[in-house]
């Protein structure tokens, strides 16, 4: 991983009293930032999924030079960027249907690389985006056979864990115990079942593929450095990235980046990158807090804590995100970041 960077930004590119260097700035942070996302969508405020998929697609945009053509799943992203007659893209941007973004995305890079071999740019690389409902559920046998065939694309997923463009509705990367359209805060098992659903950083490693990674909006320079690295590898990548969503999540709008935070910080969503099926790197927990800090701001998990609560589940909750710190090593054996 990089070192990280501390500074603080106040509308100029300054580390205390000094400028930052140029090499080390951020790609939001440089005028040349290629706003592949510009402004004028019609996005949520405090929209997760817009904030990451704008420094994703500006880092891609940079790795490559600005030879990018990506292919977009329908959903959130979609809809909000490109209401008819609009667009808010400034790269070749195509839209697939809800389940075969990775493999339009296989057939733009088949024929770049026809083109390659008959004289044309050898360097136009590609993205595929869609959200959890797109990606693990509509979309998932297209992007396994991505994975299978080693095809030459990075897959983004941005994970707000529902169908929130269609109503809020369980996909299978809803979280247990979590309230949706579908998975009605009633009866002795509020919200979401338990056991159900797919980890799909885990299948992508399964695949033994290239690159796979999960990220934060919680973190973005780390975000941009792992779209980076990924537009240096070729073959198949995929990367995971945790966008909180206020309206599907029932959170105020400004608690976006602190969700993700708490997402990582309580074990919940590991953060790491794994290389042909073998996990490299992880970021480690520094503050470790209860998933409790977690859940609380979220109405979509309101049940567990109306009356005399659900502390069973909670527990439940409480074990998972225990069993991914261990899994993944994500503390030290004192418990605290080394």
């Amino acid at each position: 991983m990089n070192a990280p960077v501390k500074f603080y930004q106040t509308g100029t590119f300054t580390v205390g009293n000094r400028l930052l260097a140029p090499e080390q700035r951020s790609v939001q942070a440089s005028t040349e930032r290629s706003n592949s996302l510009n402004s004028g969508h019609r996005a949520c405020q405090g929209c997760g999924e817009a904030l990451g998929a704008r420094y994703a697609v500006d880092a891609a945009m940079r790795a490559t030079h600005n030879q990018l053509i990506a292919a977009n799943a329908t959903g959130c992203l979609e809809v909000f960027s490109t209401p008819y007659p609009e667009t808010s893209w400034q790269l070749p941007w195509i839209h697939s249907l809800f389940g075969n973004a990775a493999a339009v995305g296989t057939g733009i890079a088949a024929a770049l690389k026809v083109k390659a071999i008959k004289g044309g740019n050898p360097n136009v690389r590609v993205i595929a985006q869609g959200g959890d409902g797109g990606t693990t559920d509509i979309g998932f046998g297209c992007l396994s056979g991505m994975f299978e065939r080693n095809d030459d694309v990075l897959y983004i997923c941005y994970d707000n864990e529902a169908y929130m463009n269609t109503g809020v509705q369980r996909s299978s990367a809803t979280p247990p115990a979590a309230r949706t359209a579908t998975t009605m805060a009633v009866g002795p098992n509020p919200g979401a079942n338990f056991g159900q659903g797919k980890n799909l950083p885990l299948i992508a490693m399964a695949h033994e593929i290239p690159y796979v990674a999960t990220a934060t909006v919680a973190d973005l320079r780390d975000l941009e450095a792992k779209v980076e690295k990924a537009m240096s590898i070729h073959g198949a990548r995929y990367l995971h990235v945790l966008v909180p969503c206020p309206l599907g999540w029932g959170s105020a709008s400004h608690d976006t980046v602190r969700l993700a935070r708490l997402a990582r910080e309580t074990g919940i969503f590991p953060v790491f990158e794994a290389e042909h099926g073998e996990i490299t790197a992880v970021t480690k927990i520094r503050h470790r807090v209860p998933v409790d800090d977690y859940l609380k701001p979220q109405k979509r998990f309101a049940h567990l804590y109306t009356g005399a609560g659900q502390p069973e589940m909670l527990a439940r909750i409480q074990a998972d995100a225990d069993k991914n710190i261990r899994r993944f090593k994500l503390l030290d054996e004192e418990g605290l970041v080394s």
